[in-house]
């Protein structure tokens, strides 16, 4: 089925059945994959925020522990630069560690828009690499 012809019949099946949103699945994307569940980019939402991490493709552990092909969270809050690949991602207000192997978070965001992005590191804080990043969403707190 052509892509038009499967966005046609996603966009029926959402209007006849009242769902509220439809989401697709990234089927071109190979390997490891940390992306935001919820919210969605361009959703309005009241603070606090609830947050929801998703992971493919590979395993959510607690820093510190040596497991291969795992990591933990780690949620960038209006960053406008990735931090280095190759060193530990700060700890700040705009830079939150998940280092107990959390998968979701509330967030107490002031009022109007915010990004938020993943990126997934490793035992040590250190990113796995670009290809664990999230895309950057955009949220507007009412």
């Amino acid at each position: 089925m052509k892509l038009r012809t499967k966005l046609l019949f996603l966009a029926f099946i959402a209007t006849t059945t009242g769902a509220s949103s439809v989401v697709l699945a990234d089927t071109k994307h190979h390997g490891p994959k940390t992306y935001i569940i919820a919210p969605h980019d361009g959703d309005a939402v009241p603070s606090p925020v609830r947050v929801q991490f998703g992971l493919m493709g590979m395993g959510v552990a607690p820093a510190g522990v040596d497991k291969k092909n795992t990591g933990h969270h780690h949620l960038l809050i209006d960053v406008d630069t990735l931090p280095a690949m190759d060193q530990p991602i700060p700890k700040d207000d705009h830079h939150k560690h998940f280092g107990g192997g959390q998968t979701e978070t509330m967030l107490d965001l002031t009022q109007g828009q915010h990004t938020l992005q993943l990126i997934l590191g490793d035992k040590d804080h250190i990113p796995h690499g670009e290809g664990l990043v999230s895309k950057k969403i955009t949220i507007t707190v009412k």
